[in-house]
């Protein structure tokens, strides 16, 4: 049936969870291109047979065939942009470094297009704010305190706070140390929040 491979990656996107990112179905886009290939080429020579033929009736099967040519290319731009949309908002969650995970699920020109859009937000960041930058991606709910009790769950090794003192992060040792400081570690798994 026409459409139903289109239909297909749409809905596999829908049935995965918010802020999760499905593996790309290079397989499923594959078809669909094939799909709408042999459909363009049905009516390539359908339109050709109309013309030099005269054959009226062939139109409704060639606005129908146009039909679902569009039908698969909006379904597969939609497909497209949502992958997009959920990989902006990963590096807003998770910061410049992915995990291993989700790198694993994304096709190359969707690393590629990550790389430039983190290099975008690095550019744009860094004119903000004075010679430092801004970084706009810290804070993205409002403090409730400035510093945080953190668990180190990996170790990560020296991490020096603003004061120039530095920290030595093993796992499972436990932290008072500033909110904005520890932000990204938490975001990225190696330190988590402890509540109290």
């Amino acid at each position: 049936m026409f459409c139903e491979k289109a239909m297909e990656l749409v809905r596999e996107l829908h049935r995965a969870p918010e802020g999760q990112l499905p593996a790309f179905n290079e397989d499923g886009i594959r078809q669909v291109l094939e799909e709408m290939k042999a459909l363009y080429e049905q009516n390539q020579s359908d339109v050709n047979d109309a013309k030099s033929g005269g054959r009226g009736d062939l139109i409704p099967t060639i606005k129908f065939r146009h039909c679902s040519l569009l039908r698969n290319r909006r379904c597969t731009v939609a497909y497209l942009y949502d992958r997009l949309l959920r990989i902006r908002a990963l590096r807003w969650e998770y910061g410049s470094v992915l995990p291993s995970a989700l790198r694993f699920h994304m096709s190359a020109e969707e690393m590629e297009w990550f790389n430039q859009y983190k290099k975008s937000l690095a550019t744009y960041m860094r004119s903000l704010g004075g010679a430092e930058g801004l970084d706009i991606t810290q804070d993205m709910k409002p403090p409730k305190s400035l510093y945080i009790e953190v668990r180190c769950l990996k170790d990560y090794g020296e991490f020096e706070v603003d004061d120039g003192t530095s920290v030595l992060l093993k796992k499972n040792s436990q932290h008072f140390l500033p909110r904005w400081k520890c932000e990204q570690l938490i975001r990225q798994g190696v330190l988590e929040h402890v509540l109290s």
